[in-house]
């Protein structure tokens, strides 16, 4: 989370990550810190099986490695018109299924009638880039 965070930040967008774990949100905290990016940066510890957080429309929403279908509306929700919604999942795409992992073609099946720019599936991840009209 992160990494990601920061690398979003460095390159000027503002960014609110949210994690379940306190060690996360210190690291990620730490790290934006390090490279200068703190002030574009908000971090909260927040436990998403109790739903995404209230907030405005963003440009850019990033959901990565964490599963979880009943979010998924409120996830494009979120996304402001024009906006990016990238969200990479585990998948049972040439691995085991789980409990955790999307199922063959989960992604599509419910942003496709997005603007999908990329995806793919294979060896246990699902990726999707889409844009939101």
């Amino acid at each position: 989370m992160g990494e990601n965070s920061v690398w979003l930040a460095r390159r000027g967008l503002h960014v609110w990550g949210i994690d379940v774990s306190a060690v996360a949100i210190t690291q990620a905290t730490e790290l934006a810190d390090r490279h200068g990016v703190s002030q574009r940066c908000r971090f909260d510890v927040v436990d998403l099986d109790d739903g995404l957080p209230d907030g405005p429309p963003v440009d850019v929403v990033l959901c990565h490695r964490f599963r979880e279908p009943r979010l998924y509306q409120a996830l494009r929700a979120r996304v402001a018109p024009g906006g990016l919604l990238a969200i990479c999942v585990l998948s049972e795409v040439g691995a085991e299924p789980g409990r955790f992992r999307a199922r063959a073609g989960e992604l599509r099946a419910h942003f496709g009638d997005l603007q999908v720019i990329a995806e793919h599936e294979s060896d246990g991840e699902a990726w999707l880039l889409a844009r939101v009209s």
